[in-house]
């Protein structure tokens, strides 16, 4: 994937800034598809940090514009479909500041999938502006480490190896534990 949206790069000129900003929005609206492939993209494209910021842009605006689309269709579901996540729970009966740390702390873990905490937060008492600025900050770091490890993978230097390792094992261990239970 990440080869077609670099295609679409190169054959766009200076609308492939938002193109990336748009795909990452759509991304977002979706909720279940992971956007790391843009990341990877926007790396190779722009560069480093260039690639960084506009993954951080699109992100943030498709995590906001997700919130509200998901707060307008929220009454339908809401209350029929039932939370399994202590964390996830916990946020969906906090609003203020309580909210606002949640918020970032379930941007920053990486095994809860950015379109449920976008989702879940919709659903609760916390408004959009501190929805927002809770889900930029927290995801500020998370991009920052898949942009380092992107980076790394595509280089393949020594350090992209030992976090691909490191990544596949911590990944399988985890699944194991899972289907374990």
């Amino acid at each position: 994937m990440e080869g077609h949206v670099l295609q679409w790069f190169e054959n766009s000129g200076y609308y492939a800034l938002w193109i990336s900003i748009f795909l990452n929005i759509i991304i977002s609206v979706i909720g279940i598809i992971p956007s790391f492939f843009i990341t990877a993209a926007n790396i190779s494209f722009f560069g480093f940090g260039y690639g960084l910021f506009l993954s951080i842009l699109g992100e943030a605006f498709g995590a906001i514009i997700s919130f509200y689309l998901y707060r307008k269709g929220i009454n339908k579901v809401k209350n029929k479909v039932p939370i399994k996540n202590k964390y996830l729970d916990k946020l969906q009966q906090t609003d203020g500041v309580g909210a606002f740390l949640l918020i970032i702390a379930l941007r920053i873990f990486p095994f809860i999938p950015s379109g449920i905490v976008t989702l879940v937060s919709a659903g609760s008492k916390v408004g959009i502006l501190n929805f927002s600025f809770a889900s930029t900050l927290g995801k500020i770091p998370a991009l920052l480490i898949e942009a380092y490890s992107i980076q790394q993978i595509l280089n393949w230097s020594w350090q992209g190896k030992v976090i691909l390792g490191v990544s596949s094992l911590f990944i399988l261990g985890f699944l194991i534990k899972k289907y374990k239970r």
